[in-house]
């Protein structure tokens, strides 16, 4: 069957490799203690970060169930799926494929484009592991999300539909925990479900169907699905579609689904309620009460199938957030106090303590690093939470810090902090040392150019053509990002900072944002053209490497393939880097949450934070980087004649910092960022 069967990675795949960068777990079933599913929860969880335990994991016993009452509901609507589980840090517990399944799911924004990943086949499992990562990875003790959810805050409009509102406020998030990621863990390196957080295979959904899972209030996995032929998004938030992957994603849930007050449509942001689901539990076909047991299922109904990469094909009991099993696990050492999170590997030991920077005399030093994080954490725990419930809980945030290398000098997270911030909160800190630095504009010309591909899928024969559809240069953004600017030598001269937040406003396809019928971002393609698949910039420094990480996956899966018509040979894999820039292996990202670290007016670094809602992540990573600079009298946030809000291009400022007003728990002081 699909997915069991593992040729050599073929010969296809070096051309493909040539083509794309040549141009510039085991079976444990663990406790089954909670193993029959709780009834749906409503009132208050209780929990606000300190619930989660030991035993705060997916059995394999829930495992089947999920997959039971998922398989129940799409034979009920006549909707072979594929079925993923994952654990909280993305281990990938289960993947079911029924009888009948389609392999692979287009990308589609359903706008008629064809640039990006427009138009591309994917695997459907990829499909529908990237959802209930985007689900889980986005969901805390304090807010149930869904991937609709998630769709709901990236898109170039906040709602999707409202065509005079700005973006979403986490715009570009998609393109983050990559196959090719540096940060994200492989499934290969462990041989096993293990410590993570690991990598998504498409990075993050805005696609309906991905659902995160709870049990007494506590996030401990997430169920994605694939079904209904399309891995894409909804455009309009202002309508209620009825989506299949998320109506068996829902059946799938039942009994695992978040506690009622800490879902998506309990909570605002920007003044807008967010979606959880647009369907509820009394529209499905059938009851998922009375679905039949998981060994009820014979092989007419489908099997567990293998995802090389991600999972073996077995079912495997989740791992316990928090604890060391996890990889996110208690700080014992680094930050006393603080009750602060760090990542660790399968031998528990510290991925990313302090350090010293790699940058040269100026470089970061170890003290200094660390400091920076404990002042980054005190504000976290002062600073009331936009995104979580109960009102007035605290924010949950990721703090990294990198050098102007790109090099990882610490991460530390708060209690209960987003797990897809790692990765992103690290892209944070590099984007803004990045685009603050004199090299920029050198490295991004570097870049090997994107080559796009259409393809075309014979899922009986199992073969694949890949045709290019259109070769894009980074470097061809620099020339038209100067002249936006009105800076002949931006991002080659290290005059200016830019924060995360001024480097998201040049990539958005709308510039003043959210202002209708005006020019876009010099790193955004024009709005006619743009769509959450074709975003430009972001897109086209990490497209080569996420192709390659599908191609790979196709040969060992199976089929066979040709690339313009030809059947190439060798046998690559998936690097550990998504641009081959040493300064941004991660890639970049565009929303708020990173700014450069200087001392006096030399640039050293770069701070990230990530959890919450935008203008929470500017506050704690600029006020946190203040707050260590007094205390430290080495180190300052850019000197205010250097940042971005200086400037305003097209008539309209570049805004470097906002943080939000009476944001601390403990006080009423406004304007707390003011005069830094």
């Amino acid at each position: 069957m699909y997915g069991r069967s593992r040729m050599v990675a073929g010969a296809w795949l070096g051309a493909l490799v040539a083509a794309l960068v040549g141009c510039s777990g085991s079976g444990n079933s663990g406790s089954n203690v909670g193993s029959s599913p709780p009834p749906p929860t409503t009132g208050d969880s209780g929990c606000f970060g300190q619930c989660a335990n030991a035993q705060s994991f997916l059995t394999v016993a829930d495992i089947q169930r999920i997959i039971a009452q998922g398989v129940n509901e799409a034979q009920a609507i006549s909707k072979p799926a594929t079925i993923i589980v994952s654990d909280r840090v993305g281990n990938v517990l289960a993947a079911y494929r029924m009888r009948g399944a389609a392999l692979t799911q287009k990308i589609s924004s359903e706008r008629g484009l064809t640039g990006g990943l427009e138009g591309l086949d994917v695997p459907s499992e990829f499909a529908g592991i990237s959802k209930a990562l985007t689900a889980v990875y986005f969901s805390s003790e304090g807010n149930g999300f869904t991937s609709r959810t998630a769709g709901q805050i990236v898109q170039e409009h906040f709602d999707p539909g409202d065509r005079f509102s700005p973006a979403g406020p986490l715009f570009g998030v998609q393109i983050s925990n990559l196959p090719c990621s540096d940060i994200g863990v492989r499934f290969s390196e462990t041989g096993i479900v293990g410590a993570g957080p690991h990598r998504a295979p498409l990075g993050l959904a805005a696609d309906p169907g991905g659902i995160s899972l709870y049990k007494e209030g506590v996030p401990v996995g997430a169920v994605g699905i694939a079904a209904d032929g399309i891995y894409g998004l909804d455009p309009n938030a202002q309508d209620r579609e009825r989506n299949l992957d998320e109506q068996i994603a829902l059946a799938a849930a039942f009994g695992f689904l978040a506690p009622a007050d800490r879902r998506a449509d309990q909570i605002t942001a920007g003044g807008l309620l967010l979606q959880y689901t647009t369907v509820s539990v009394s529209e499905l076909a059938r009851d998922p009460a009375s679905a039949p047991g998981y060994a009820s299922l014979g092989a007419n109904a489908g099997e567990i199938i293998a995802v090389p990469g991600y999972a073996n094909a077995v079912i495997s009991r989740g791992m316990a957030f928090g604890q060391p099993e996890s990889g996110i696990r208690a700080d014992t050492t680094e930050y006393p106090g603080l009750d602060a999170f760090v990542v660790v590997n399968d031998q528990n030991e510290n991925r990313f303590p302090p350090r010293d920077g790699t940058d040269g005399p100026n470089a970061l030093k170890k003290e200094e690093v660390r400091t920076i994080v404990q002042e980054a954490l005190k504000v976290t725990a002062r600073t009331r939470a936009q995104v979580r419930r109960p009102l007035g809980s605290q924010a949950g945030e990721t703090i990294v810090v990198t050098d102007t290398n790109g090099v990882v000098l610490a991460i530390a997270r708060s209690r209960d902090a987003l797990v897809d911030a790692v990765d992103v909160t690290t892209q944070k800190a590099r984007t803004a040392a990045f685009f603050s630095g004199s090299y920029a504009a050198a490295d991004i010309q570097s870049a090997a150019p994107a080559r796009y591909f259409a393809t075309s899928v014979n899922e009986g024969a199992k073969t694949i053509a890949l045709t290019t559809k259109a070769i894009v240069s980074p470097g061809s953004y620099i020339a038209p990002a100067r002249a936006f600017l009105g800076q002949p030598t931006a991002f080659g001269d290290g005059a200016v900072a830019y924060s995360e937040r001024a480097v998201g406003l040049l990539a958005k396809p709308l510039y003043p944002d959210g202002i209708p019928n005006t020019q876009p971002g010099p790193f955004s393609p024009p709005i006619n053209l743009w769509s959450l698949f074709n975003p430009g910039l972001e897109l086209e420094l990490t497209y080569n490497y996420i192709a390659q990480s599908i191609a790979l996956y196709y040969a060992q899966t199976g089929f066979s393939a040709t690339i313009d018509g030809v059947a190439p040979a060798g046998i690559p894999d998936v690097p550990k880097t998504c641009t081959n820039l040493q300064r941004l292996p991660n890639g970049f990202d565009s929303f708020p949450g990173g700014f450069p670290i200087y001392r006096g007016n030399v640039l050293v670094g770069g701070i990230g934070a990530s959890g919450d809602g935008s203008d929470q992540s500017d506050l704690v990573a600029f006020l946190g980087l203040a707050n260590a600079g007094a205390k430290l009298g080495t180190l300052n946030n850019a000197p205010p004649a250097m940042r971005s809000d200086q400037y305003s291009p097209q008539g309209s400022r570049l805004l470097y910092v906002q943080c939000p007003q009476a944001p601390f728990r403990d006080s009423n002081e406004q304007y707390v960022c003011e005069g830094l």
